[in-house]
């Protein structure tokens, strides 16, 4: 059954950001690599990337709550089109530094902030709650192709044209977007509680204090945070991986992120009606033990071919898991709130992923580079016992999942 025009617009204005994203993934290192040799300054634009985000998350959780959904989704990717535009006109001029890179990129990742969190606010506004597992699932779909499979060589081909390109191409990119969230008829504002809106500060209170009582939700927020650790841990250390362990060059290593992105369409295919067959639960949990085993596989091998299968089958389990995670949260989120319960639960998912990082290059030290595989894997085991009681639970008590 059709999803409807309005959310074809959305899912177009979302692959063009996605393109964009793409693209911006190979051509920033490759910008800075042009700019610095300094790896400490290369390594920190990540970092300040990261920051920015872990700064502004939870304020604008509150402003998707208080604004219109639609007008964020477009001003958000104009200024990024903006930003990068003008960026590459001062790469052309000769005038580029490090500098300017690290500031642009932290814009950057504040307003992909403030874009994704009103993507996913708005979503149930425009397809209902019946079709949410269909519409997450094609978004996750249309993100890894352009994320992974046409992004990322079109930035290279591009950068190797010229240094400025990537940058302006994904730009455009983003101004696409734009104009496709700006077409989008009516307004996406959550109706607000109250008459007089309470302080910024205490509207993000209540949207933390909302989820701390949920149980459910609470739940899978925490364990949202544990499997970015899990997640963050061998993946920190994978380029190690494949030249130390497997003996893969770069181009090895490069197909080996295309095979594991495989995976990933597998998953956005498929994983509506597992949803409809075997319920939140039993997907949910099913693919926590399938994350654990992939990556205890992956520990035990040194075996290039065996291990690109083995990445397939995790990003598998990953699509699955967050197609579920965003789906319930779509569900049963209350829409004046969902802006900031979504903003606390990418905290939780940002924290896991920089603890993550940190104790992956740890764990590598200390043991060997297939310690942090090993790490993952009984990371997920113990997120899938957290998990089934309570999503079991509430299956029981749920009267329609419909």
């Amino acid at each position: 059954m059709p999803l409807g025009r309005e959310y074809r617009k959305l899912w177009a204005g979302n692959a063009a950001s996605n393109f964009g994203d793409g693209i911006n993934f190979v051509a920033i290192p490759l910008l800075a690599t042009a700019l610095t040799s300094d790896p400490v300054l290369i390594a920190g634009l990540s970092m300040a990337y990261t920051a920015a985000k872990l700064m502004v998350v939870l304020p604008i959780g509150a402003f998707v709550d208080r604004l219109d959904r639609k007008t964020i989704l477009w001003i958000a990717n104009l200024s990024r089109s903006i930003l990068l535009i003008a960026l590459a006109v001062v790469v052309v001029s000769g005038a580029g530094s490090i500098a300017a890179l690290y500031v642009v990129f932290s814009l950057i990742g504040i307003l992909e902030t403030a874009a994704d969190n009103s993507a996913l606010s708005i979503l149930p506004s425009v397809v209902g709650s019946k079709d949410l597992d269909k519409a997450n699932s094609q978004i996750t779909a249309t993100q890894l192709i352009a994320d992974e499979f046409i992004g990322p060589p079109t930035g290279g081909l591009l950068f190797a044209a010229a240094v400025s390109l990537p940058i302006a191409i994904t730009g455009s990119a983003y101004a696409a977007a734009a104009l496709f969230f700006l077409g989008m008829t009516g307004t996406f504002r959550a109706k607000p509680r109250t008459k007089q809106p309470p302080s910024l500060r205490r509207e993000v209170f209540e949207g933390g204090a909302w989820l701390v009582r949920h149980k459910l939700l609470r739940s899978l927020a925490i364990v949202s945070g544990l499997v970015s650790i899990a997640y963050m841990m061998p993946f920190s250390i994978l380029v190690l991986f494949a030249e130390d362990v497997l003996g893969l060059g770069s181009a090895g290593y490069g197909l080996l992120l295309s095979v594991s992105a495989l995976g990933g369409l597998l998953g956005s295919a498929i994983a509506s009606r597992l949803r409809r067959k075997f319920g939140y639960a039993a997907m949910t949990t099913g693919s926590l033990c399938l994350g654990s085993v992939s990556l205890f596989a992956i520990y035990l091998t040194d075996i290039p071919w065996l291990v690109a299968a083995l990445l397939a089958v995790y990003i598998l389990h990953a699509v699955l898991f967050g197609i579920c995670v965003s789906s319930l949260r779509q569900r049963l989120v209350p829409d004046e709130l969902r802006g900031r319960v979504n903003a606390v639960t990418k905290l939780f998912g940002l924290a896991g992923l920089t603890i993550g990082a940190g104790l992956g290059g740890i764990l590598a030290t200390v043991g060997s580079l297939a310690t942090p595989f090993l790490a993952g894997a009984l990371v997920f085991i113990v997120c899938a016992l957290v998990v089934w009681p309570s999503l079991r639970n509430w299956e029981n008590r749920s009267s329609s999942l419909e």
